[in-house]
């Protein structure tokens, strides 16, 4: 059984395998989620949407879908891959979502998403969670969102990963739906306390691992994400602060050595360096240099022969 303390969110364009293999390099413990992948991508498209390096684990597969048979027949692949969990996307407000029926707009089918989770518990032996929002447009009451948990709930989900957010299924952009509607989280502290036998994470807003330790006295996990992306030094000291583990900390240099080494192997593969790169913009932030280090590596990384010494070379304008 994993534990949940702290986990990296699932990002769309950005949580791909190389930037969870750089978050391994840092943290031994915090869990990773894939980018949200389709049903569809997994069951009917031309490339491997799940391969993921075994260094990664913990890590759970984000899975975007309503057929209920097909929710199935990915969870079940998941397994087979080997991942640890497969996460229910429930918050994602975007319109080809929408289109999709997945993602948030599934707040306002409880029912669908409870059969999901049936279904696909009888088809694997990993566990199935759940990724919401607080509620969607007009359904914002507590009484909504607690219905929606009671009912997925009784299907056998066992942890939920709540974003203390409404979404707004029109109006908004996906981006404005991470900003513009105001956090809550007390209501997701809330929904804790009625369902005491749940697991709870919270999602929304939380930028540092002081402020994970606070919502760790009401719920049982914390999901960060884009701060983690701007800053995924941070994760340094999550085994310790959060994770209560003695193991050292590792330093920015020997993250950029082991990633030099996974850069070259990558380009050696047919890879393009820039794919595995530009996860790693945001390793020196806060630090003199930090700058010089993005722009080298921004400049750099699309060269045609450009390999794992650029960031060798970024990191120089850092150590000097």
């Amino acid at each position: 059984m994993i534990s949940h303390k702290l986990s990296v969110a699932p990002m769309l364009d950005w949580t791909d395998r190389h930037c969870r293999y750089f978050y391994r390099l840092i943290s031994k413990h915090t869990v990773l989620y894939t980018e949200m992948v389709t049903t569809g991508a997994i069951l009917f498209g031309k490339g491997d949407y799940l391969s993921f390096n075994e260094a990664e684990h913990p890590v759970v597969l984000q899975l975007g879908g309503s057929d209920t048979k097909a929710m199935a027949e990915c969870a079940k692949i998941a397994e087979q891959y080997g991942y640890d969990e497969v996460n229910i996307n429930v918050g994602c407000p975007s319109d080809r979502v929408q289109n999709g029926r997945f993602g948030a707009c599934l707040m306002a089918e409880p029912e669908l998403v409870a059969e999901c989770v049936s279904e696909m518990q009888a088809t694997c032996n990993i566990p199935i969670t759940v990724k919401s929002r607080i509620g969607i447009d007009d359904l914002d009451s507590y009484e909504f969102l607690y219905q929606f948990i009671d009912n997925v709930a009784q299907a056998g989900c066992k942890h939920f990963i709540v974003h203390a957010r409404k979404a707004w299924l029109t109006g908004l952009s996906p981006k404005q739906n991470r900003d513009i509607p105001p956090l809550d989280y007390p209501r997701v502290y809330q929904i804790k306390q009625d369902f005491p036998q749940l697991k709870i994470s919270i999602n929304g807003g939380i930028k540092s691992l002081d402020e994970a330790t606070q919502h760790l006295q009401q719920v049982d996990g914390v999901m960060i994400g884009r701060e983690i992306y701007n800053n995924p030094y941070l994760l340094a000291y999550a085994d310790r602060e959060i994770y209560q583990s003695n193991d050292d900390i590792i330093s920015r240099n020997e993250v950029i050595e082991q990633m030099v080494s996974y850069i070259n192997q990558y380009v050696m593969q047919g890879g393009r360096a820039w794919h595995v790169l530009r996860h790693v913009l945001g390793l020196c932030n806060g630090l003199a240099g930090a700058r010089q280090f993005r722009r080298y590596l921004s400049e750099s990384a699309n060269k045609p022969n450009a390999n794992g010494e650029i960031l060798r070379e970024a990191f120089a304008f850092v150590n000097s």
